[in-house]
């Protein structure tokens, strides 16, 4: 962050006491509280529209969020001297989420449950586009031809580096998952949950994860709240169950903890857990890293990536045990 962008702060009503730099922010400490002032490329109008979001968390009680605030002009979008834009928000004293502790992922679980009940915003016209049913379908037949696509590619060429490798190594059981996973999900009846999301309006966070939680001496706060749109709320927790899973090995007692405590405030039927299962058994991780890879220079791939990539294929048993014991779903 530019050294003037602190010389925003003067276009809010509020006085400062004393000002931090953080990573690609300024913590500030002032008369209304602990604050952060970061640069934004959101426009005015989106900021607006998120701005409902937080209204009506707040309005039920769920205050722990990053609420943007207006500046003098009424605006959220303050422009320094060279043009840049900035948005100042609402922060909290405390530590990201720990992925390692368990209770920190299962608090995180509930917390996500009592936040989806507030997200449902009233009114067809709330600033959020809606989205097509079962767009799922479409999503994972692009990916299985991406897939194909890397693999012809790669058979091509004649000198293979060690993602290459490991790339054709694991293929053949990924890409039996993707197009597995694919022809259950075309077989299965998932409409009411597209039209349900649809007709009350759920909103999701759209990146809810440990990095987007802060462990509070009070509470757990949640920030990041910019990729919000209206979606199936389901893609908020098989999202952080992803994330949680990988890094623990699909750990059966953990992941059933954390569907317990999200079902504990809201309500996980069978067909939101049919939705958590098929979402849980297609190989994203291999595809992301492979996606990535093939919009790269291919030149070089870090090391790191190809462990990542080694790895998606090494948990895939793991994976399977899992959605079996918890989900009573196979591939």
């Amino acid at each position: 962050m530019k050294d003037y962008g602190i010389s925003v702060l003067t276009q809010y009503q509020m006085e400062v006491f004393g000002t931090h730099k953080v990573r690609g922010a300024i913590l500030c400490d002032t008369d209304k509280g602990l604050l952060l002032l970061k640069e934004t490329r959101m426009e005015e109008s989106r900021i607006c529209a998120l701005a409902k979001i937080y209204e009506q968390l707040n309005a039920n009680g769920f205050e722990w969020v990053d609420t943007p605030l207006l500046n003098k002009e009424d605006a959220y979008v303050s422009k320094a001297e060279d043009g840049t834009g900035y948005i100042l928000k609402k922060w909290f004293q405390g530590r990201e989420c720990d992925v390692r502790r368990e209770n920190e992922l299962i608090a995180g679980a509930e917390n996500l449950a009592r936040i989806h009940l507030c997200m449902r915003l009233a009114g067809e016209e709330n600033g959020f586009a809606g989205r097509e049913e079962n767009p799922v379908i479409k999503e994972y037949a692009r990916h299985n031809r991406e897939l194909r696509k890397v693999r012809e590619f790669v058979c091509r060429r004649s000198v293979k580096s060690p993602f290459e490798i490991a790339f054709l190594k694991g293929y053949d059981q990924m890409y039996f998952w993707a197009d597995r996973v694919l022809e259950i999900l075309e077989n299965m009846d998932l409409d009411s949950v597209f039209k349900e999301a649809e007709a009350e309006n759920h909103m999701v966070h759209g990146d809810y994860n440990y990095h987007n939680l802060l462990v509070c001496q009070e509470g757990m706060a949640v920030t990041g709240f910019e990729h919000a749109h209206r979606d199936v709320q389901m893609e908020d927790l098989y999202y952080f169950l992803r994330k949680c899973m990988e890094k623990h090995h699909y750990d059966e007692r953990l992941g059933y903890r954390m569907m317990r405590a999200y079902d504990s405030v809201n309500n996980l039927g069978k067909k939101e857990r049919d939705y958590l299962a098929i979402r849980l058994a297609y190989p994203e991780k291999f595809w992301k890293i492979t996606n990535s890879y093939y919009h790269s220079g291919k030149a070089w791939i870090p090391a790191k990536n190809v462990e990542k990539l080694s790895l998606s294929v090494a948990q895939t048993e793991e994976k399977k045990r899992f959605l079996r014991n918890l989900f009573a779903f196979q591939v």
